[in-house]
């Protein structure tokens, strides 16, 4: 496993005449012995320029107007805007050549092309990728907040974890993430940031340097070309920012992710079930977990409020499913839980008519669960029976475990660390530069 902890590229310079530390014990105590910073007068904040990137052409244009663009030049500038942001990944104003310098003067002062930051980025010895980004703060005097991403590769495809919301408030009893509070929303342009900056890492981009490592997908000529809404919080409790990103994310003037390859995962908010399909038309993942409704009621506690019959009957009305765009249903399998034969059963019965497969998840275990992973000749009984019944059952293979792949685990781990711990850290990465 690699870990870089990326913050240190700032502190580089402010700590050149420290003293390279030889390990994390001796990077505390280099720490703790260095003077404090002396403050000087206040000076007047200047307001931070906003950043153009993960806009829609709405945005973009408003933006536009802004800096005194006429509506009548507006829409040629926004095609150019979105050419370069999204297509070529373009990361400064000066890379816009077909741009009039004018413009582009004024682009630059008052706007950016900026990403959140990479706190932690982390290589898995399989190819999985984790990022931990802090995103500025969205109202005056709050703190910037941290949401992670994970990235999965395969040889025929490149699949990108995205989270909706800091923190989550459904307290599934198996997922880390519920055991983190619910902050906020993620907007619309935070989400597609989280694939600009994935694409950003991997040289995903035209004329970029591409990523080399395990795993990574050799055919075709994209690295990120699946997103699925399965990272931290509940996507449908985000609907209008999921929503709005899903159609940047599609647009096949920029970064050309097909709805067919853009996966929403929703724990079972059924009222806005309907409204996705219809609305936006991805493809529909539902966290099932368990066939009972007492057992869900605990794994997946959003089931006391929408209960299975009524989930069940939101996915066979869903609009766009069909047997060419079949539901996925998430089943973690947890040891003596809801791994027997009989649930297996069950679950084919619950499923009847819906066009689906099902996606077995070895549990991914987390400090502190209760829960074990089923052993594997109960996963491949369990599979089987479903299998016979004429539903796909693929079994996820685990992923990233040496990097606390399960959702959550990076935020935690990384809160843990004391003010003088993390200082710690970025005084080593620097020293390594």
């Amino acid at each position: 496993m690699n870990l870089i902890d990326t913050t240190a590229a700032s502190a580089a310079g402010a700590q050149a005449s420290v003293e390279t530390p030889a390990s994390f014990e001796a990077a505390v105590s280099i720490e703790s012995a260095a003077p404090l910073e002396t403050r000087g007068p206040a000076v007047p904040t200047v307001p931070a320029r906003r950043s153009l990137a993960g806009l829609d052409r709405a945005g973009l244009a408003a933006a536009l107007a802004e800096i005194g663009v006429s509506e009548r030049e507006s829409r040629m500038r926004v095609a150019q805007l979105w050419h370069w942001i999204y297509l070529r990944g373009a990361t400064s104003f000066d890379e816009m050549t077909n741009v009039g310098k004018g413009l582009r003067v004024k682009l630059e002062a008052a706007f950016t092309l900026a990403r959140p930051e990479v706190v932690v980025e982390q290589v898995s010895n399989d190819g999985t990728r984790k990022w931990l980004l802090r995103l500025p703060p969205d109202i005056a005097g709050d703190k910037p907040h941290d949401v992670e991403m994970v990235y999965i590769p395969e040889s025929d495809r490149g699949t990108l974890c995205v989270s909706s919301q800091v923190g989550c408030t459904l307290n599934c009893s198996f997922c880390h993430t519920g055991t983190q509070r619910l902050v906020r929303n993620l907007t619309a342009a935070e989400i597609v940031l989280q694939v600009m900056v994935a694409r950003d890492r991997l040289g995903d981009y035209p004329g970029r340097e591409r990523a080399v490592g395990p795993g990574l997908p050799t055919e075709g000529d994209r690295l990120v070309t699946n997103i699925v809404f399965m990272g931290m919080g509940e996507p449908l409790y985000a609907y209008d920012s999921v929503a709005r990103s899903i159609e940047v994310l599609a647009d096949g003037e920029g970064l050309g992710i097909g709805k067919r390859r853009i996966t929403v995962s929703t724990s079972g908010v059924v009222p806005e079930i309907e409204r996705l399909g219809r609305e936006v038309g991805p493809m529909l993942a539902i966290s099932l977990h368990a066939v009972r409704d007492e057992l869900r009621d605990v794994l997946v506690p959003i089931n006391k409020k929408y209960p299975l019959k009524e989930l069940l009957e939101a996915c066979r009305t869903y609009p766009p499913a069909s047997n060419a765009k079949r539901i996925t249903f998430e089943y973690v399998m947890l040891k003596g839980v809801n791994d027997s034969p009989a649930d297996a059963k069950a679950l084919v019965k619950l499923l009847a008519g819906i066009p689906a497969k099902i996606n077995l998840i070895p549990f991914n275990p987390w400090p502190g669960t209760k829960y074990e992973c089923s052993d594997w000749e109960t996963i491949e009984t369990f599979s089987d029976i479903v299998f016979r019944a004429g539903y796909s059952s693929p079994v996820r293979t685990p992923r990233g475990r040496d990097i606390l792949a399960a959702c959550g685990q990076l935020k935690s781990e990384t809160e843990k660390l004391t003010a003088r711990e993390r200082l710690a850290l970025r005084a080593m990465a620097a020293a390594a530069e």
